[in-house]
């Protein structure tokens, strides 16, 4: 059942990652059309761009800015490539102002700011010409029937590759990977903490799974875009705009600006410090504390705390290296103090109650519990809640705080043996030394019942339509006590049955008795009735005649 749920959990983690992937790239595509490659860049400088290869980038010039350089070039080059004329791209001027003239018209002039370092801007305008001349050339050979046909061949080809390493990738997880994750978390525990260690492993695992299978499609979907022209343009102008957008400031702590890849490198590393910090906290308790301690909720609070103290001291780094000074968290401090008295106290009590409940252990994971009219077995005690696993195999998730407000009943606090109360009831003239030796045999027949202390048979008193008695047994399986009160009853109606005691059922006695009212007239009453009698026996007569 554990291995079928961390299954399930992975494939609807592959699953929705997958989805998520496939609308951020639609997202992306969808409005990456709507906005220039320049944006978001520094406006002194501006590419230099032919069918999505960025040849060279410009800078502001006394005439113009970057971006209308930048644009009237792109301009010339755009319509040089439609013409199919061969290009012929001149240098021309003075070596201190240099010139490029594409077909004999003039494209731009290399300034001292537009040289790299360690050139010279004469050196500068020959190797922009030729990448100019090389970039028309190559454009114009990509609007080739030739080209598209192979292009389309090399799509199709990639399609198919992208897709079989995308169903190879998969079924290696299915069939390799994971029985092998499975065999090698596979711990024989009565705890039942593997189920946990194999659900952080396989989410993990899960999880790295979505991302190379994503990783294929986007890398396939980038390769066939950059093989044609058009799509090639698309795909320069949105990846500008995801770089732009993912590494643009948008926001400052202290002397450090963040921008949304610091956001999303430190929710991954959380993210990653939250499975192997709990991971590894289940390889403790499986491994280790299991073997050297022998009690269930020692190792749960063991566990709980190494959890925690890793959770902290890790974040902690991670905070430090991410670049965040941990006195400005006073703010953070200061304001989660303010939301706590605002609206967050029951969570907080909550947790306060969680901490309570594992260091001072009135009830432990194992325990048997009964919590208002719900009985069951408590699963594991969290920060804010507790999971208790009923009879019926239900999850119920309990707030801490309920613990320590509301009347628990814990059958395992301490002492595990129980006693049961067994009330039955016998007919009226029944011989109850014959039923008390009748339930105390059928009490020493049990093997869940404890020989020590002894089972005991106390008359309760006399019923309205019994005679009743009640069977005292003690069990050290206080969990089992519906089946063992079931198992118990099922043999005591046997043994009446053989022994013909009877089990009564209510009765009620209902006397009839004959005879005249006891009703007494007065004589004025009496002479009423009489002349009343007689007018309807003479109205009665004069009918008849």
């Amino acid at each position: 059942m554990a291995e079928q749920r961390t299954s399930r959990a992975a494939s609807r983690l592959v699953a929705r990652m997958r989805t998520i992937g496939i609308f951020a790239i639609g997202l992306i595509l969808s409005f990456g059309l709507w906005f220039p490659p320049a944006m978001g860049k520094d406006n002194a400088r501006a590419p230099v761009v032919v069918d999505g290869n960025e040849l060279f980038q410009v800078v502001n010039s006394n005439e113009s800015g970057a971006i209308q350089r930048a644009a009237e070039i792109n301009s010339e080059l755009h319509k040089t490539i439609e013409t199919g004329q061969l290009p012929r791209v001149d240098v021309a001027g003075s070596a201190k102002l240099p010139k490029l003239l594409l077909n004999g018209s003039y494209l731009l002039t290399v300034t001292e700011p537009d040289t790299l370092a360690g050139q010279t801007k004469a050196e500068q305008a020959r190797i922009w010409a030729d990448r100019i001349e090389q970039a028309i050339k190559t454009a114009q050979y990509e609007r080739t029937s030739a080209y598209l046909r192979l292009a389309l061949l090399q799509t199709l080809t990639i399609v198919a590759i992208a897709f079989l390493l995308y169903w190879v990738i998969g079924q290696f997880w299915q069939h390799k990977l994971h029985p092998e994750l499975r065999a090698v978390t596979h711990i024989p525990d009565p705890d039942g903490v593997t189920a946990s260690h194999q659900d952080s492993l396989g989410l993990l695992l899960g999880a790295l799974l979505a991302i190379v299978r994503i990783g294929i499609l986007l890398g396939a979907i980038f390769f066939v875009t950059s093989l044609f022209p058009r799509t090639r343009q698309w795909s320069y102008r949105i990846t500008e705009i995801v770089i732009n957008s993912f590494t643009s400031p948008i926001f400052k702590l202290g002397d450090h600006e963040y921008s949304v890849l610091h956001l999303l490198a430190l929710v991954i590393l959380l993210f990653v410090l939250e499975i192997c910090t709990k991971t590894t906290t289940n390889l403790i308790k499986t491994r280790i504390l299991r073997l050297t301690i022998a009690n269930r909720g020692t190792r749960e609070i063991i566990a709980v705390v190494i959890r925690y103290s890793l959770l902290f001291l890790g974040g902690l780094i991670l905070l430090q290296i991410w670049g965040i000074d941990l006195s400005s968290l006073a703010l953070l401090a200061s304001a989660l103090g303010i939301g706590i008295g605002l609206g967050l106290q029951d969570i907080a009590k909550d947790i306060g109650s969680g901490l309570v409940l594992l260091f001072e252990r009135p009830i432990q994971v194992g325990d048997f519990v009964q919590v208002g009219s719900f009985e069951g077995t408590i699963e594991s005690i969290g920060s804010r809640s507790t999971v208790i696993r009923t009879l019926d195999h239900i999850s119920i998730i309990v707030p801490n705080s309920r613990f320590l407000s509301d009347e628990i009943i814990n059958w395992s606090h301490q002492n595990p043996v129980s006693r049961l109360h067994l009330p039955v009831g016998v007919a009226y003239g029944s011989n109850v030394e014959q039923v008390r030796s009748a339930l105390l045999e059928v009490a020493q027949a049990s093997p869940k019942v404890l020989a020590s202390p002894k089972p005991q048979v106390f008359f309760k008193g006399f019923g309205s339509n019994s005679l009743d008695l009640e069977l005292l047994i003690w069990t050290g399986e206080p969990s089992k006590h519906i089946a063992i009160k079931s198992e118990l009853y099922f043999a005591i109606e046997a043994k009446f049955r053989q022994s013909n005691i009877q089990v009564p059922f209510p009765q009620r006695d209902l006397h009839v008795r004959t005879g005249n009212l006891p009703i007494d007239f007065s004589p004025e009453a009496q002479q009423m009735l009489q002349q009343m009698l007689r007018s309807q026996n003479s109205k009665h007569d004069s009918q008849l005649d």
